[in-house]
C-alpha cells in the first residue's frame, strides 16, 4: 500500500466544477491535486472520437450557463476557449409538416408566431420580460452561498440580505418569481399563450434533464434554470464551444496547471478516509493512500455519502434523507455520425441552412411531452420520445470529416429503472432504434444517413460518468431540493456533516448544467475556513 506526502486539498472528480474549485484553490497558495476516475478530465464535458474520423461532445453537449466571472478568472479564452453563438434559438419541427422557427430577433420570432396566434405574437414581449426579470434574481443568487437552516449570524444576515433583495420588487414580481419556483411549466404556458408550437418550444425545457410532466409542479423552475446564461455577453443565449464541451474542460485543466494544480487520470477513488468525524485523505482503487487536510468532493451525493464514507460516519437522519435524494432524469444520450444532413420536410435540402445550426426538438406539443412521461413511468420510456438535435459540425467543421456530420441526440423520457426486471443493457437498442425513427419522422432521409451511433442509456450515463440515475443534475431540481435544502437543509453551504469534507458538484447549490458555479462557490467557502484555520 503506497502512502504519499500530504496536500492541501484533494479533489474527487476532474469534471468542470472540480477543475473550478482546483483553480481557485491553487490560485490562494493550497497545494491541490485532482483525482479523476476516467482517463481523461472533464468529467461528463468532454470530446472524445466516437467513429473513426467523427468527434463530438459526448455527454453534455452545449453552453450557456457556463458563469462569465468562471470564464474570466479561469482565463478560458486565452487557453483557446471560443464559444460560437446559435443562430436561433431553436426549430421545431411539426407533425403536418410545418414547423416554428425561435429566434433570430424579437420581431422575427413575434412573425412565426403570428402565423398560429397573432394574440400569442402580441404577449411574447411579456413573457421574456417577466422570466427575465426572474432570472435576474437567480443570476444574483447562483453566486451567494445559501444561508444555513440553523446557522449562526453571519447566515442571519444573509438571509436578511436575500429578503431585502426580494422587498426592492415589485408585488407582480413578487408574484412572478412565486409562480416559476412552485407551478408546472405547462400550467404557466397555458396560461400565457394559446398556441401549441410556442408552448412547446418553451416547454421543453421544463423537461430537459427532469423526468417529470411538464405539468408537474415545480417544473416552471427547470424552465427557468436553463434561462439565466449568456454566450459572449447575450443574455439568454446559447451556443457551441468549438472542439465541443471537452473544449471548456481542457482549457481549465491548462489554467489548473499554470496554477500549480497536479491532475492524476485513471485514479478512482473508493473510499474517504475519516478520523473523528474528519476527512483525512482518500483510498484510491488501486490501495494508494493518499492524505489532506481538505477533501472536495465533486460526484453525486449519493455517491459520496452512501457509496464512500465508512457505514457509521454520518447521523442517521442525514443518512437517511440522502438514500431519499432524488436522481432520476430520464436522459438518453447519442450520438451519430452522419453522411449528409437531415432533409427536413418543413425546411427541405441537405444543404447547410440556419435550422441545421440551431436546437431542433421534435415534440410539437406540451400534450406529448405529457404523454411521453406518462409512457416512461409505465413501460420505461415513451413510444414517441421527446429528442432535441444539434449539429455542431455545422459550425465546427473539424469534428467530422469533409462532407459529412455528426449531430448530439438528447432524449426525454426513459427511465432510469425498467420495469418487469428488465436490463438497459438488453434493451438500449431499441430505445436507439425507436430515437431515430423519431427523427426520421421529421427528416425522412435520417435513418439511411447515419454511418455509427454512440449510446448512453441512464445506466451507461450513470456508468461512464457517475450520474446517478442518469442524472444530469446530480440530483432533481425540485423545491425540496434547492438553494437551502441542497442537498440537505442545514448543509447547504459547501460543507458536509464530516469536517474537512466538502461538496463542489451540481449536487449543491445552484445545480446542474456546465456553470461552474458550485466549484467556484466552494472554494470561497473552503479558503474562508482555511484563512480562520477551522481546516
Amino acid at each position: 500500500m503506497e502512502r504519499t506526502l500530504r496536500y492541501d486539498a484533494l479533489i474527487i472528480g476532474g469534471g468542470h466544477n472540480g477543475l473550478t474549485c482546483a483553480c481557485y484553490l491553487a490560485g490562494a497558495g493550497l497545494r491541490v491535486r485532482v483525482l479523476e476516475r476516467r482517463h481523461v478530465v472533464g468529467g461528463a464535458a468532454v470530446t472524445e472520437e466516437f467513429h473513426p474520423g467523427f468527434r463530438n461532445s459526448v455527454a453534455s453537449y452545449t453552453v450557456s450557463l457556463l458563469h462569465p466571472k468562471v470564464i474570466r478568472d479561469l482565463r478560458l479564452a486565452a487557453h483557446g476557449l471560443r464559444i460560437v453563438e446559435r443562430p436561433y434559438s431553436n426549430f421545431l419541427p411539426l407533425d403536418n409538416g410545418d414547423c416554428l422557427q425561435v429566434g433570430g430577433g424579437l420581431e422575427a420570432t413575434q412573425r412565426e408566431v403570428a402565423r398560429f396566434s397573432a394574440r400569442d405574437a402580441e404577449r411574447l414581449p411579456d413573457y421574456y420580460r417577466t422570466i427575465e426579470r426572474v432570472a435576474d434574481v437567480l443570476r444574483e443568487l447562483v453566486l451567494q452561498t445559501p444561508p444555513d437552516a440553523g446557522g449562526g449570524v453571519q447566515d442571519l444576515l444573509e438571509a436578511l440580505r436575500l429578503g431585502l433583495r426580494l422587498r426592492k420588487l415589485d408585488m407582480p414580481a413578487r408574484r412572478d418569481l412565486l409562480d416559476l419556483f412552485t407551478k408546472s411549466a405547462g400550467e404557466l404556458l397555458d396560461w400565457w399563450f394559446e398556441s401549441d408550437p410556442i408552448k412547446a418550444a418553451f416547454g421543453f425545457d421544463a423537461v430537459v434533464g427532469n423526468f417529470a410532466s411538464p405539468y408537474t409542479p415545480g417544473s416552471a423552475y427547470v424552465l427557468l434554470h436553463h434561462c439565466f446564461g449568456e454566450v459572449n455577453g447575450k443574455r439568454g443565449v446559447w451556443g457551441h464551444a468549438v472542439g465541443g464541451m471537452g473544449a471548456i474542460t481542457q482549457a481549465m485543466a491548462a489554467e489548473a496547471r499554470a496554477r500549480g494544480v497536479e491532475i492524476s487520470t485513471d485514479s478512482a477513488v473508493a473510499q474517504v478516509r475519516t478520523r473523528n468525524r474528519r476527512a483525512t485523505g482518500v483510498v484510491l482503487e488501486d490501495g494508494s493512500e493518499l492524505e489532506a487536510r481538505v477533501v472536495v468532493a465533486n460526484v453525486n451525493p449519493r455517491l459520496l455519502f452512501l457509496r464512500m464514507l465508512e457505514p457509521g460516519t454520518l447521523d442517521e437522519d442525514f443518512r437517511r434523507r440522502i438514500e431519499r435524494w432524488k436522481c432520476a432524469s430520464g436522459s438518453f444520450r447519442m450520438n451519430v455520425a452522419l453522411s449528409q444532413l437531415p432533409d427536413f420536410v418543413a425546411r427541405p435540402g441537405t444543404h447547410a441552412q440556419p435550422h441545421h445550426s440551431t436546437g431542433i426538438i421534435m415534440a410539437p406539443s406540451l400534450a406529448y411531452m405529457d404523454r411521453a412521461y406518462e409512457d416512461a413511468r409505465r413501460d420505461g420510456w415513451s413510444r414517441a420520445p421527446i429528442v432535441e438535435m444539434l449539429i455542431p459540425s455545422t459550425v465546427d467543421p473539424g469534428l467530422a470529416p469533409e462532407g459529412m456530420h455528426v449531430a448530439s441526440l438528447f432524449c426525454q423520457q426513459f427511465s432510469p429503472t425498467l420495469p418487469d426486471g428488465r436490463s438497459w443493457d438488453e434493451e438500449r437498442e431499441k430505445a436507439a432504434d425507436l430515437v431515430i425513427d423519431t427523427v426520421s419522422r421529421y427528416a425522412p432521409n435520417f435513418k439511411s444517413a447515419v454511418i455509427a451511433r454512440q449510446i448512453l442509456s441512464p445506466l451507461d450515463l450513470e456508468r461512464e460518468f457517475g450520474l446517478v440515475g442518469g442524472d444530469i443534475f446530480h440530483g432533481a431540481l425540485s423545491l425540496d431540493q434547492l438553494y437551502s435544502a441542497r442537498p440537505v437543509l442545514g448543509h447547504a453551504n459547501y460543507r458536509t456533516p464530516v469536517r474537512a469534507l466538502y461538496l463542489c458538484g451540481a449536487g449543491a447549490h445552484p445545480g446542474g448544467g456546465v456553470t461552474g458555479v458550485p466549484g467556484h462557490n466552494a472554494a470561497r467557502e473552503i479558503l474562508k475556513d482555511w484563512r480562520k484555520r477551522k481546516v
